[in-house]
């Protein structure tokens, strides 16, 4: 015991502390960084987000979390409508389908396309599922086939089907 008293009073003497003044200050000038560091990355990271963000917002404002990006999204696509040409009312349906594509997985209904993810889902979550099968299918008509001729009507309708299942699950 007095083995270690005397080897600390050797550490606390004033000459020796001096000299490791330097390496203090490096020390905790890379525990200051580290915190920092660690603190910069939670912040960016999707981690926090998901961990306290969505759950209070959701609590606070009664609706799912990133409403406002669908609804801004949802607006765009409807623009797309007002123009004169079919290549704008053929990216509508195609960006319509692939935004219910997102919703569904992240409902999380497994799937590698929308096609089989609408299989997995029942008529009690979307009650209009029929109809969403039929405009999914004109979807992929506007894809695979390039003759394929989608007027304005059509569009219009397809869109409908989609904004009664985006209503149905309280998206817009």
């Amino acid at each position: 015991m007095e083995k270690l008293f005397e080897t600390l009073s050797l550490l606390n003497n004033s000459g020796i502390q001096q000299s490791l003044l330097p390496l203090k200050l490096i020390f905790g000038l890379v525990a200051v960084l580290f915190i920092v560091f660690s603190v910069f990355v939670l912040v960016r990271s999707a981690w926090v987000k998901f961990l306290f963000l969505f759950d209070y917002t959701e609590f606070f404002t009664f609706r799912p979390y990133g409403l406002r990006r669908v609804v801004k999204k949802w607006q765009k696509i409807q623009q797309r409508l007002e123009t004169a040409n079919e290549g704008e009312y053929k990216l509508a349906v195609i960006e319509i389908d692939g935004m219910l594509s997102d919703i569904l997985l992240r409902m999380g209904f497994k799937g590698e396309t929308l096609g089989e993810r609408l299989e997995i889902v029942t008529s009690a979550i979307i009650p209009n599922l029929q109809d969403l099968i039929q405009a999914h299918q004109v979807r992929n008509n506007v894809v695979h086939d390039p003759d394929y001729k989608l007027t304005l009507q059509e569009a219009q309708k397809t869109l409908e089907i989609y904004q009664v299942a985006f209503t149905n699950l309280d998206l817009i």
